[in-house]
């Protein structure tokens, strides 16, 4: 290669490896300190749209997650004032099997009222205040409840029928045709009449316990729809996992070598630009 003092080649050759050993240093040292190998979309074009497009799908899988969590945690609300409400039920059926006994005089049968009006009661407060996030499930007209349990519109909900919930007084589930609790509990407990109303808890008691049943079922799809979900995050986020993270082995490497180019192309870059001093020196 000539001497030259205008042009000085050699220089402008280290020059560009040093801006290479440079660049790839920065890429190194970014990609090590944020974990993930696709910072822009300039490391890799498609990959970084398919990795969007991941995280997106990602953040709905969590929201379709958290919505079955709350449709679960209404049905397992439910559950459990249903199954108070199934107790004081069946404690009222005993108290009105025990009033069909003629053993009981006027007085043990005001106390067995007493009882039976207060869990009567019980189960009218119950059903006035349950409710899961303002939705008052033992009220009537309570209409289907939809869970969007999936991140499409196309087989993504759940419905949890208007038969699971709805009106839940004691004449509605009983059957009762006296005119008022009082008149019905005042029949559940008299010598002659008593008998006659244990069929009405039977149906009460069938009328919520097949409520229960159907939460069950319901809460049992509920959970499989979940561990749908998990399923589903766990595969993208692995696969986003490969496309995305940071080989920290492999980058570690990377820098060490960039690092020793741009160390050699610094001291390089001394030499070759006292090549146009030495072409002076033989004028």
């Amino acid at each position: 290669m000539a001497l030259t003092v205008t042009t000085n080649l050699a220089s402008l050759i280290v020059q560009n490896n040093l801006n290479e050993a440079t660049t790839s240093l920065n890429t190194a040292i970014e990609r090590m300190t944020t974990g993930y190998k696709i910072n822009h979309s300039r490391d890799n074009a498609a990959g970084y749209s398919i990795a969007e497009a991941w995280k997106t799908k990602l953040g709905s899988l969590d929201v379709a997650s958290q919505n079955a969590a709350m449709g679960l945690d209404l049905l397992q609300t439910a559950e459990e004032n249903y199954s108070l409400i199934n107790a004081h039920l069946q404690r009222m059926r005993d108290l009105t099997e025990q009033a069909a006994n003629g053993t009981y005089g006027t007085d043990s049968l005001a106390a067995l009222k007493a009882e039976m009006k207060a869990r009567a009661e019980e189960i009218a407060r119950i059903a006035q205040n349950a409710e899961y996030n303002d939705i008052k499930f033992m009220t009537s007209g309570q209409a289907a409840i939809n869970l969007q349990v999936g991140i499409k519109s196309a087989n993504g909900q759940i419905t949890l029928a208007a038969t699971l919930f709805g009106d839940t007084t004691l004449k509605t589930i009983s059957g009762y045709t006296e005119a008022s609790d009082d008149a019905f509990l005042t029949a559940c407990t008299a010598t002659a009449t008593a008998a006659a109303h244990l069929e009405k808890f039977d149906n009460a008691i069938k009328t919520i316990s097949t409520r229960i049943t159907n939460i069950g079922a319901a809460q049992n799809k509920v959970e499989s729809a979940m561990d749908a979900l998990t399923t589903q995050t766990q595969n993208i986020t692995s696969s986003l996992s490969t496309l995305r993270d940071t080989d920290v082995s492999k980058e570690s490497s990377a820098y060490i070598q960039a690092q020793i180019l741009q160390q050699a192309s610094a001291t390089l870059l001394s030499t070759a630009n006292q090549a146009p001093s030495i072409a002076l020196s033989l004028l």
